[in-house]
């Protein structure tokens, strides 16, 4: 997979978020965003992955136009802000219904999914009843189901677990092994350095060296 952000700009009310970026992204690595609250980070996450449009300027996959040859990434994870389910089904009914709509993968493989974010693909319990980190797991597991070509994290090791984050890495590692072209976005930046193979600083709306 080729990302290219070409001379990208986003306004809203006049204010700038994203200022004229320019870049360029391939598959089989691990981007990870660095910046503080405010810096962009989010908003650009969610324009690559067509949630906005850009005021100017495009977002080309692979030689594809975002919100004109394609609405989405054709293939495409994405965990950002607060993950959010339906709150009467357990995790594997969840996942069940997600992969209904798009991937269609068995069940053995929705629960290798889980056990391999460290949730319990028996566990009977309801998501409203689930603790922060374990909707956070949750969320990475829909995210990755599948192994996407596009991966996009947005704090991920949020409210989790060493044990998670170790989870968490191995994911990573294995999604990078196979191709795909994983962003992540997170405070950690030790964390951040330990996972990634390019840093990219944005600060308002810049990626800054």
């Amino acid at each position: 997979m080729i990302l290219e952000l070409q001379n990208v700009t986003k306004t809203i009310k006049g204010v700038t978020i994203l200022d004229n970026i320019t870049l360029t992204m391939q598959g089989g690595k691990v981007y990870g965003f660095q910046g503080k609250n405010g810096s962009g980070k989010t908003m650009l996450m969610r324009l690559i992955c067509g949630l906005i449009k850009p005021t100017s300027g495009q977002v080309v996959i692979n030689g594809e136009i975002l919100g004109k040859d394609i609405s989405f990434p054709r293939s495409v994870g994405v965990l950002i802000e607060n993950p959010s389910f339906l709150p009467e089904y357990t995790a594997f009914k969840n996942l069940k219904l997600l992969s209904d709509l798009q991937d269609h993968l068995s069940d053995d493989e929705l629960k290798a999914v889980l056990s391999n974010v460290g949730l319990d693909p028996e566990d009977k319990r309801k998501y409203r009843s689930f603790s922060l980190g374990m909707k956070q797991k949750l969320g990475i597991a829909a995210a990755v189901m599948g192994e996407p070509e596009l991966v996009i994290l947005d704090e991920p090791i949020n409210a989790v677990d060493d044990a998670g984050v170790e989870n968490i890495r191995m994911i990573l590692s294995k999604l990078k092994e196979s191709g795909s072209l994983i962003i992540v976005a997170c405070h950690d930046r030790e964390e951040l350095e330990l996972i990634s193979d390019e840093i990219l600083k944005i600060d308002a709306g810049r990626i800054v060296p």
